[in-house]
């Protein structure tokens, strides 16, 4: 216990730090050091990153065929993936549905500032939007090869070639136990690895925050304080829901698992990453007393289909720019939009700036200027460190909540296990 809080006291020391140095530095050199040293301190987080993306292809499949495989026959299967899906759906929508409300409701596209665009930034993502057109799309669901998924780390086509492979390894029972147990142990020697990444979570939370306040400055908050005060209601509202249903399924056990996922939600909050946290949330939803075959099962799902704060985000920022812009879109459309970004949000776990890609792609699809996209770049970082946050709170519920509907919620597991 002491060492777990001797981590968080260091990642919120290396966050007041970040801010400390960055602002130094962006008021007192040049625009030449300022870009150099953004570029390098960010080296910090990139060794972090890269630290945590190379442990999570070989951990979702393992875990996601050995948690398949105890569940059983293929019946409990469908019962369990089904139950994950009525969250992951609900979830979703209710997620859209929230953003959509607010921004029409506060108009935060009418204070955005016209002159704080980011156009080179914005270039770069319109240059993207290609990727999720419909055949596009198809190719990032579905994998031609579990090893070329492996090494871009793309989340979902693993989850799919896993689910093939745990259903099969299922099926032949008792042929298959090998396997599964050799699978089981390589999870938990890389589970132990986690504790030895996660020791440079301080140096890759401070790369990140002292890169971008060095580059944009405080500044950015005046300009978009009100826009981030609309955005970080919504957040609030959503993480109000998320745990009222959390706590009408958990009852007296939601607190003890917000006191378990309080590091992975600080991680993935300072680094904007829910890859860097996968396993670390893995972890300690076990320790909470969710069965590992759940665990296994319904996270790996969870990282694909259940991005709840980008999800809201996605509907406010798509029609915050269309406001910007006054491009009037009536409530067919915005519905229209809604059901869009249901289905173009999926899979975009680990994939660099998403949320924007995809709100790019749908302005272009609406008529909305995808060069507004420029509008919200400068103050993104920080609604990404929310809505990221977000994205694990909604997986851990999801998680608890299946298991306690499958009666398999337990108490928390010894720490030794994991020691």
């Amino acid at each position: 216990m002491l060492k777990k809080n001797r981590l968080t006291f260091l990642i919120l020391i290396a966050m007041i730090l970040g801010v400390a140095t960055g602002y130094v530095v962006h008021t007192n050199s040049s625009p030449e050091f300022i870009g150099s040293f953004g570029k390098n301190i960010r080296l910090l987080t990139t060794v972090f990153l890269r630290l945590v993306q190379m442990i999570i292809a070989p951990l979702v499949f393992c875990t996601l065929v050995v948690g398949i495989a105890k569940l059983g026959d293929l019946k409990t299967v469908g019962r369990v993936g089904g139950k994950a899906l009525l969250w992951f759906v609900t979830a979703s929508l209710a997620s859209l549905l929230l953003g959509l409300l607010l921004v029409n409701f506060f108009q935060p596209g009418a204070v955005i500032n016209l002159s704080t665009a980011d156009a080179s930034g914005a270039k770069d993502l319109i240059g993207k939007t290609q990727e999720f057109s419909l055949d596009k799309f198809v190719e990032h669901v579905i994998p031609k090869s579990m090893f070329e998924a492996m090494a871009n780390n793309e989340i979902l086509q693993l989850v799919v070639f896993s689910i093939f492979f745990g259903v099969a390894t299922a099926s032949l029972g008792e042929y298959t136990k090998g396997l599964v147990k050799a699978l089981d142990a390589a999870a938990h020697v890389i589970l132990k690895m986690v504790g030895y990444v996660m020791s440079f979570a301080p140096l890759g939370v401070f790369g990140a925050i002292a890169a971008v306040v060095a580059t944009k400055g405080l500044e950015v908050f005046k300009f978009y304080s009100v826009y981030m005060l609309y955005f970080l209601i919504g957040i609030a509202l959503l993480w109000a829901l998320l745990l009222l249903v959390g706590y009408l399924v958990l009852k007296r056990k939601l607190p003890e698992l917000l006191q378990r996922i309080a590091q992975p939600l600080l991680i993935a909050f300072s680094t904007t990453s829910s890859e860097a946290v996968f396993p670390k949330l893995t972890n300690e939803l076990e320790r909470f007393g969710c069965k590992d075959k759940i665990v296994s099962f319904i996270l790996p799902l969870g990282y694909s289909f259940n991005l709840d704060g980008s999800m809201m985000y996605m509907t406010f920022a798509s029609l915050a720019i269309a406001q910007a812009y006054h491009v009037q879109l009536d409530t067919a459309t915005q519905l229209t939009m809604l059901l869009v970004l249901m289905l173009t949000s999926k899979g975009i776990a680990g994939v660099p700036r998403a949320s924007l890609v995809v709100v790019t792609a749908t302005c272009a699809m609406f008529k909305i200027p995808p060069e507004g996209i420029a509008l919200i770049l400068p103050i993104d970082h920080f609604c990404d460190m929310f809505r990221t946050a977000t994205n694990v709170l909604g997986n851990a519920l999801a998680t608890s909540v299946v298991s306690k509907w499958e009666g398999e919620l337990e108490n928390g597991l010894a720490e030794q296990k994991f020691a």
